[in-house]
């Protein structure tokens, strides 16, 4: 039986595009592997993902009774968020838009076959 554990992380202030990036280095990995390859990553978006994947995890062993070595990322995905619309001033009275970019976060982890 292969039980889904979620978490989701909602309006990450980091682009989809730069957040797809640490994304994929960790996509398929053991959970732990993952989150030790994480702490040493010096992109923005790898704190985020770091703090949800220790969610899911306490997901599993809280809700599931499921061991965090036994546990592995099956999908993780980066969607885009609202994208913050500001303006900064140019010259000649013009203004410059400033396009700030937000990203949703999600993973579902699963238990190796045969644990």
């Amino acid at each position: 039986m292969d039980q889904d554990i979620r978490a989701v992380a909602r309006h990450i202030p980091v682009s989809a595009q730069k957040a797809r990036l640490v994304v994929d280095l960790v996509r398929g990995k053991d959970v732990v592997e993952a989150l030790e390859l994480l702490a040493y990553t010096p992109n923005k978006a790898s704190k985020p993902l770091a703090t949800l994947l220790n969610s899911a995890v306490a997901n599993a062993e809280n809700n599931f009774g499921m061991n965090r070595y036994d546990l592995y990322i099956h999908k993780i995905v980066a969607d885009e968020g609202p994208t913050r619309k500001w303006r900064r001033f140019g010259a000649r009275g013009r203004v410059k838009p400033r396009l700030r970019r937000s990203s949703h976060l999600s993973v579902i982890l699963r238990e190796h076959e045969g644990v």
